[in-house]
Parts: C-alpha cells; structure tokens; sequence
C-alpha cells in the first residue's frame, strides 16, 4: 500500500524549525496569555507543535510562557471557530494497544474524574469469528449533529471550524442532547465537580469545559483552547504510539506528533471509514481498520486494573480456545 506523503521535505526542516521558534517568540507576546520577559526561562518538559508549514517542532515549553486554559476568547469567538480552520482527526487501529495514555491526559487536562470518561477505548469484534481489537471512542464532531438540532437552548452547538461544543452557562441538564447522540459519547455532572480553587475562579469558556457546573452535559471537545496556542490535544501528544492524527482538512494536513502527512491521502491509502456513517451524520473522525496490527489485543488487557478489566472481560474470554 502506498504510504502518505509527507507535506515538508527534509531540506526545509532547520528554516522551519527557526521560523516556528520566531513565531512562537511573537506569538507569546501576543495571541497568546503569557508574561513576557528578557531573561532566559529555565529548561523544562519539551513540547510539539505544528508549524505554519505543517511541520512538527519541538521546542522547550520555556519558550511558549503559556498558561493552561488561560487563552482569552469571547463568547462570540468560542461560539464561530476558529477562522479557517476545519478541524478533523483519523485513528488507526492498527497500532492501538490500549496503552490509555490517551485517557489519562484527557482526564487530567479537562479535570475529570476517573469514572466519567470523555475519551473511552472499548474493545471490537467484528464477527464471530474475527479477532477483537482496541477501538479509541470519542466525540465525532458530526457535520449533522443530532444533538444540535434537538437542544432547546442553544447550549449544543456547531462551529465553522467543525467542531461541536457545549455551552454549559446555557445547558439546562435536559440531557435531550445526550438521548440524540447515537455514538454516547456525553456525560452528565451528577455531582459537584470536584477541580483546584484556582480553576474554579477563572472564568467559564466553552472552549475549555472548564470550571465543569453540577447538572450539565459534557463530552469530548477536541481541545482549541490548544489549537490556538498552536498544541495538539492532550490525547493526541499523549499516545505513545502515534495512533491519533488531528490536524486541519482546509490545508489538508494532520499530525500525530511524530508524521505529517497529507490528510486525503492517508485516508485514501489507507481506506479510512467513519464510525456508524449509515446514519448521516457525516463524523469529522475518520478510522484507518485494525489491518497488520502492531500489538496483539492480549498485551492491552493483562497489565489493566481489575476494575477496568471487567468492561472487557467477556469479549477477551471470548478469544480464548
């Protein structure tokens, strides 16, 4: 099969690499909510970020003086998109070993508590005969959204950039939104959430979901707090063996942090399909089939907590003989 072409050739990776930290330098005093200073930060965790050009950079998160879940947006800005932009993302379940790294940067960046998942990895069997594999699940910011049309408020809503938030100053807990989803992929705050003082004191944005109310609707929200800082999201970064790319349709570009690839080649190439497409709601996640696996699914199930252990219990023993 053939393989995606990568969107930067190797010559241009040290200008690249110099214009990003340029950008990145400019930006921090600008679109982004920082301190800006003359002396040097010291060193800290390296970051990855996608250029201009769509190449990936990694650069000293000194440099960037971000803070999290800090950038300013207005309402109406949270409420359009970001301009341009088209935000999809494709998972290969080939190489999806249930590492769950992708859960836990998820939860700890969003705050969540362990038991309500917005990002949850479930385990498929195609048929009877077939073998199981790991199948990452959040929400697909559809083109058509059930959700959206259902929602009294307005809270749930459709943004130019492609994705679908939730505006929890406006959700009412009627949860007709969560009837609507096909795919089950939204949660309900049952309880008081329970986050640091200093989240609770910063200002609600539906970009960030954050601070989480008691009696509203959440889900996956594909991170722009992050794209406009110019990070990929929490999951994306996480995963240690490049399964999810996210990236832009407009410029044809996604990235799992370590490829930059062509988006309408890789799922060409790689016959991509969309989860539950049937039913028309046109998903802005695109699956690659669990083809040539890297792992066997057994190495994602023997190491898990016995808790979790239970949710794939009868499909593993299922394999077994």
């Amino acid at each position: 099969m053939k393989q995606p072409e990568e969107i930067v050739d190797n010559s241009r990776r040290d200008f690249i690499k110099t214009a990003a930290l340029a950008t990145i330098a400019t930006a921090a005093c600008g679109s982004l909510v920082c301190s800006c200073s003359t002396e040097k930060a010291p060193k800290s965790d390296k970051v990855k970020l996608l250029s201009p050009e769509g190449e990936i950079v990694e650069v000293d998160s000194s440099y960037l003086n971000h803070q999290e879940h800090m950038a300013i947006v207005s309402k109406l800005e949270a409420r359009e998109g970001i301009a341009g932009k088209k935000f999809v993302m494709v998972v290969d379940l080939s190489r999806c070993k249930n590492a769950r790294k992708c859960v836990s940067a998820c939860q700890k960046w969003h705050y969540r508590p362990e038991d309500t998942e917005w990002l949850t990895v479930k385990l498929m069997k195609d048929s009877e005969k077939g073998a199981p594999y790991w199948f990452p699940k959040q929400c697909f910011h559809c083109d058509n959204p059930p959700c959206v049309k259902v929602c009294p408020v307005d809270a749930t809503y459709k943004r130019d950039d492609g994705l679908v938030l939730i505006d929890n100053e406006r959700c009412i807990g009627c949860k007709f939104c969560m009837a609507a989803c096909p795919y089950s992929t939204r949660v309900f705050n049952w309880d008081e959430p329970v986050v640091p003082d200093y989240i609770k004191d910063q200002p609600y944005s539906a970009e960030t979901g954050i601070p989480a109310r008691i009696g509203t609707v959440e889900k996956c929200d594909f991170c722009p707090d992050r794209s406009r800082e110019g990070l990929l999201p929490p999951c994306v970064e996480a995963c240690p063996n490049g399964v999810f790319y996210f990236g832009d349709e407009n410029e044809d570009i996604v990235t799992n942090g370590d490829e930059t690839v062509s988006f309408s080649q890789l799922i060409k190439d790689g016959g991509a399909y969309r989860f539950m497409e049937d039913l028309g709601t046109k998903p802005r996640v695109y699956y690659l089939p669990p083809k040539d696996r890297q792992f066997p699914v057994e190495r994602g199930y023997e190491d898990l907590p016995e808790n979790i252990k239970e949710r794939f219990k009868s499909t593993m023993e299922g394999t077994e003989g």
